[in-house]
């Protein structure tokens, strides 16, 4: 067979088309900038303290687990941390055993957490605040709040008791689940087998996620040696505000979890009890510590933008 050959035309020279160029959205915002100073307590014991956002102030007092330069990054409080400073100036510290604070501090009761939240606010000149209590944090700011009625102009608490566990384990299960808190933090706190210290984890965040469980392995291991966390979970148990609790004078906000599974509902409804001029509401979440995706989280940003503004 013969063919004659024809060579292809050249293509038609197109346009170039301008592609806009596509970015991801920012679902993970930069941590807020924060300047963290330090203070000394009444009897000496260096106080790291962070300030975040402009604003009016908004107090948070020292809860366990904290730590002021990695609180910015963790997924446990990166978002209490961005949010609640997006709008106020909000203020916290590193209790003492914890975090930037002095690690080795020879007291360590409930009176001297008291009186370490009554160091930083003076070391700011703060005169009359908004004071949150988170957890364990909640007792320490109602004890504040009922003995300095002049300074706390509102008072917000979340996962908050009044008693701690050894005291108000009536039942033989109540005193060995206490006693096993502890137990825990001795043998397992420093091990880098993290099986123990998850015991923690599926109480303070049961429908957290992979990430979030990890985030609080690393959260406990950062924030105190294993000797300060059986401190802490000592004196925790021994926790009583029930009689500071009536004395408080200011507007109350109560939010607690419907399933906590660290505190249990009941005990943020004894606090509305004693509280006066108290509400309490209950959020439809599982975890002690609220995470940044469950909706929870927004209605206690909502509660709390509401209740300040009054």
């Amino acid at each position: 067979f013969v063919g004659t050959l024809i060579a292809d035309a050249p293509a038609p020279v197109m346009p170039a088309i301008a592609v806009p160029e596509i970015t991801e959205p920012d679902d993970d915002p930069p941590p807020p900038r924060q300047h963290i100073a330090f203070c000394k307590a009444a009897d000496g014991v260096r106080l790291a303290y962070a300030v975040a956002g402009e604003g009016p102030p908004l107090v948070r007092a020292a809860n366990w687990m904290t730590h002021l330069g990695y609180d910015i990054e963790s997924p446990v409080w990166k978002h209490w941390v961005r949010d609640l400073s997006e709008k106020r100036r909000f203020i916290r510290y590193d209790e003492r055993g914890c975090g930037l604070s002095d690690r080795d501090a020879t007291d360590f009761t409930f009176d001297d957490w008291v009186a370490d939240l009554e160091s930083v606010v003076d070391s700011l000149g703060l005169e009359r605040f908004p004071l949150l209590g988170v957890s364990q944090g909640g007792a320490v700011a109602v004890a504040y709040a009922a003995r300095h009625p002049e300074r706390v102009s509102h008072l917000v608490l979340c996962g908050a008791y009044a008693q701690g566990r050894a005291v108000r384990a009536s039942s033989e299960d109540e005193k060995r689940a206490a006693a096993l808190d502890l137990e825990l933090a001795r043998v397992g706190w420093g091990r880098d087998d993290p099986a123990f210290r998850q015991v923690f984890a599926a109480q303070f965040l049961p429908d957290g996620s992979r990430t979030d469980w990890a985030a609080f392995d690393q959260l406990q291991r950062r924030t105190t040696s294993p000797e300060n966390a059986v401190r802490f979970l000592e004196e925790f148990g021994r926790i009583d505000v029930r009689e500071l609790a009536r004395e408080v004078s200011c507007p109350t906000l109560i939010m607690h979890s419907r399933d906590d599974h660290r505190v249990p509902l009941r005990f943020g409804e004894e606090l509305a009890s004693l509280i006066p001029d108290s509400r309490l509401v209950p959020l439809s979440s599982n975890n002690h510590l609220l995470t940044a995706s469950e909706p929870a989280w927004q209605v206690f940003r909502a509660e709390i933008d509401a209740f300040l503004a009054v």
